[in-house]
């Protein structure tokens, strides 16, 4: 019998890695597997990775028998006949390793090993088309049906209000319901992508955005609407933090603002599809159905494909970069070995809860919340838009191009702001991105007032609303790439960045849903706005001019208090940024 004795020094690590206990035997992992029998980790590594030793003795028959050979452990000498003598393969499994026999239990390997094992580092390796990742055109595909389902019910506003009797009050309510519970659900999203990969989290937020969607089309009740609306609020939150993040830890610091610029550009063809498209539809019918119920049944169905190509391909950048430092060695090992299950749940609310209290606690985090808050209310004010150009006259298609224009402009807005603050924080790196928003902010002011009272509220100003909306547009949507989601991903660790864009839209989220009930109630019971007494083939001038005074109201003001609100960041964000390297550089140190 083999005999030996360890060093009480030599670690598990060691002597997993030592190659002289290994039997060297061609097909002995497959046979192992083939009848279910569940090889030490030190045979399996050996068995996948034959070429490690020099073969000696006669080969294996029917794995029955094993070769030996003459090793050496922490300088002592093992005494292992290389020829003649021979292990059956039960003697071999009693050889006295007890810090690495085989789990006795398979099925209750560590949670954490089985989800860094789903995906081998060889199939982990992103497919690229034309030299652009798979991975990035897929999450960029998400983010356009994002966009395209928000702006889906805003567009057909008018319809809605005419097959429900429901004036602006009670169609604030809905973006109110959708928008209240996204901002109360989204720490959710933080919480998932802590112990799942985000292609995960995403196809599950896209499944109930995409339900909820068909749903609303169906609905033949007001209340039935708003019970869905909440619903699509609840998968809208998972994935709008989870695609936040990726994009994140997609782009380098310095190119990050052009990064959520892309996403904001090509996410707007979305939005700009889905609102023209639902729109044109809305006037229409289609095998007896309004078209606006087969805009948003529709919707559904491109939603689900999406998320099932999202699902199946997209690579998590985070998990690779992971697994590009694991050795195949390492791999293995995580897979084989076992840790037990009872630890890991207890661990995944101590993570989030640590993760929470450390997002919280940047100051950076605070101050942008606090603009957020009051800046997210003018753009959920802006959803009566297109309700507003059709109660001064305009006609669906008219509409619908007036909103296309500003939203061009938005999209090219918030890419050209996303790269002139990337250029601008390489010569002022502490300043540079608070400036851009600063300016950006500080534009809505007069762009709101020359639009809601300087123009004619006439069919004949189509020109000039056009123009100004693209102009407005191009210059008041900055805020979000060139400051806020770049910053975000500087002040907090790598794995704490999700959770940040969660809250974020957590807090900023379920303030500014109240908006929307705002502007009705300021326009029906201050500005004598009357659903009744409206239009639906011409409109109506002063219910116009009423929908636009609540508009002005709920946007200057707002526009006003978020640029002022980014001032202290000229002097926190440096330090913050700092905490955040120097915790990556210590868990890197850790790990």
């Amino acid at each position: 019998m083999l005999s030996s004795r360890r060093s009480p020094h030599t670690s598990d690590q060691q002597r997993c890695r030592e190659p002289a206990l290994i039997p060297t035997c061609h097909g002995v992992r497959a046979r192992a597997e083939a009848n279910r029998v569940h090889l030490s980790p030190v045979m399996a590594l050996e068995a996948k990775y034959p070429s490690s030793q020099p073969r000696k003795g006669p080969a294996c028959s029917g794995g029955e028998r094993l070769s030996t050979q003459h090793a050496q452990m922490e300088g002592e000498r093992l005494s292992v006949p290389t020829s003649g003598d021979k292990w059956t393969m039960s003697e071999f499994r009693r050889l006295s390793i007890p810090s690495i026999r085989p789990n006795p239990f398979p099925s209750m390997r560590d949670s954490r090993a089985r989800a860094w094992s789903s995906r081998s580092p060889g199939k982990m390796k992103t497919t690229r088309l034309f030299g652009v990742s798979l991975s990035l055109i897929l999450i960029n595909l998400a983010a356009i049906m994002e966009r395209a389902d928000e702006n889906l019910l805003p567009s057909v506003y008018k319809e809605v209000s005419e097959t429900f009797n429901a004036g602006p009050t009670e169609l604030g309510y809905l973006t109110f319901i959708r928008n209240f519970v996204q901002a109360l659900s989204s720490p959710l999203a933080g919480i998932l992508v802590l112990h799942y990969d985000r292609p995960t989290v995403l196809a599950m937020g896209t499944t109930f955005w995409a339900i909820s969607t068909a749903a609303v089309g169906a609905s033949q009740h007001f209340g039935q609407v708003a019970f869905w609306r909440a619903l699509n609020g609840f998968g809208l939150a998972i994935v709008i933090p989870a695609l936040q993040s990726f994009i994140a830890d997609s782009y380098k610091d310095n190119v990050r603002g052009t990064g959520f610029g892309l996403l904001s550009l090509v996410g707007s063809v979305g939005g700009i599809g889905g609102g023209v498209l639902a729109t044109i539809m809305a006037g229409q019918e289609y095998w007896g159905i309004p078209g606006w119920r087969c805009a948003f049944i529709m919707m559904s169905l491109l939603s689900l494909l999406i998320g099932v190509l999202v699902y199946t391909f997209v690579v998590d950048p985070g998990r690779t970069s992971h697994l590009t430092s694991v050795t195949d060695e390492d791999f293995e090992r995580a897979t084989l070995v076992g840790k037990g299950s009872t630890a890991i749940s207890t661990s995944i609310w101590r993570d989030s809860w640590t993760a929470m209290r450390s997002v919280i606690k940047v100051k950076t985090f605070q101050v942008i919340v606090l603009q957020g808050i009051v800046g997210s209310l003018p753009w959920t004010a802006m959803v009566f838009f297109t309700m507003w150009f059709e109660l001064i006259g305009f006609d669906n298609n008219n509409s619908a191009a007036l909103i296309s224009l500003f939203a061009i402009g938005c999209s090219m807005g918030s890419f050209l702001g996303g790269l002139i603050a990337d250029r601008l924080s390489r010569i002022y790196p502490n300043t540079g991105r608070v400036m851009c928003a600063q300016f950006s902010a500080f534009m809505g002011i007069p762009f709101s007032w020359f639009l809601l009272t300087a123009i004619p509220q006439t069919i004949n100003s189509w020109f000039a609303f056009a123009t100004t909306l693209f102009l407005m547009g191009l210059t008041i949507s900055w805020c979000a790439t060139c400051a806020n989601n770049p910053m975000f991903a500087e002040v907090v660790p790598l794995k704490h960045r999700t959770m940040i864009y969660a809250f974020d839209r957590a807090f900023e989220g379920s303030f500014s849903s109240f908006a929307a009930p705002a502007v009705g109630i300021l326009t029906e019971k201050i500005y004598g706005y009357d659903s009744n007494s409206m239009n639906s083939v011409s409109g109506s001038a002063p219910q116009a001019l009423a929908l636009s005074r609540g508009l002005l109201s709920m946007m200057v003001v707002p526009f006003g208090l978020c640029s002022l609100f980014y001032t202290p960041l000229y002097h926190i964000f440096k330090q913050d940024r700092d905490n955040a390297r120097t915790a990556t550089l210590k868990e890197q140190e850790i790990t």
